[in-house]
């Protein structure tokens, strides 16, 4: 088996499309009011699904997460720790919650977190000094 992407479950598609467009730069082509958003982001496929859309499509239900929350993170790197600050500065003045603000790790890594609008981590960090 191959990995071929990763998709998260939203409840608000709007806000969750708006975000990932206007505050990360994803590229993303479909309508606010659709059931599945479907985004490919460096080679990877990256999926929207609407928690009640998915729900009647599998006939069950199932446990979210509410607020910020830990289950997973979404990594986006950059080219070096300045660009790291000025990434976490842009997308936090966008609209992006602040999680924590840059800091270079003890293995190396200038890192930061922002949230989604639905509480989902997104981690943006670099390995390069320069």
């Amino acid at each position: 088996m191959k990995l071929d992407g990763f998709g998260i479950m939203v409840n608000d598609m709007a806000a969750m499309i708006r975000f990932y467009r206007d505050v990360l730069g994803f590229e993303i082509k479909e309508d606010e009011n659709t059931s599945n958003v479907f985004l490919e982001k460096d080679g990877t496929l990256f999926l929207l699904y609407r928690r009640s859309d998915f729900e009647k499509m599998t006939d069950r239900t199932f446990s979210y997460c509410s607020g910020i929350n830990g289950h997973y993170e979404i990594a986006l790197s950059v080219e070096n720790y300045a660009e790291v600050d000025k990434a976490y500065e842009a997308v936090v003045a966008a609209g992006a919650q602040g999680i924590m603000e840059p800091v270079t790790e003890p293995w190396g890594q200038r890192t930061c977190y922002i949230a989604d609008p639905e509480g989902n981590l997104v981690e943006i960090g670099s390995f390069v000094k320069g």
